[in-house]
């Protein structure tokens, strides 16, 4: 298998992905209502995302530099997935732009309404939030929204 069929493979299972938290969304808003169901899978999800900090928390509470490296090698195929942008990395944090994102992709492809997609790209961003406070780190991000270029905006900062 060559690269470009490897790299369709990735950016799929993240599709897929994608489409998993969509459907347990849409089952779980059914059953109980969608403010609970947003408020549980952002729980849900931030606690994956603290299992995933544990790889960084050596890192913690200030290098920067050694986080940022870190927490770009982990990225699968940057290019095909997430195209990450550094804007900033020095002592007192860390400024990263998603340039794409394989899960709003797929929300959008599969026909959901921007205000839907914002929904999940806020569920589904709740793993940064869990990956680096849980690393040690302070952390907030804007994830994506209608009209603003690019995805997920991540800003790192020192822990305590």
């Amino acid at each position: 298998m060559g690269e470009a069929e490897m790299r369709e493979l990735l950016v799929s299972a993240m599709k897929s992905r994608a489409m998993f938290y969509y459907a347990f969304y849409k089952e779980f808003s059914a059953e109980f209502g969608a403010a609970k169901t947003e408020e549980v899978m952002k729980r849900a999800t931030y606690k994956r995302g603290l299992e995933i900090g544990e790889r960084f928390a050596q890192f913690a509470p200030n290098d920067m530099a050694g986080l940022k490296t870190s927490f770009l090698e982990h990225v699968p195929d940057p290019a095909a997935t997430f195209n990450p942008k550094v804007e900033r990395c020095d002592a007192d944090g860390i400024d990263i732009q998603l340039q794409g994102c394989p899960l709003r992709d797929a929300w959008k492809e599969a026909g959901l309404s921007d205000a839907e997609v914002a929904t999940m790209c806020s569920i589904a961003g709740r793993v940064d939030n869990g990956t680096f406070e849980g690393a040690g780190f302070n952390f907030s991000a804007e994830t994506w929204q209608s009209g603003r270029s690019g995805c997920c905006h991540l800003h790192i900062r020192p822990g305590k």
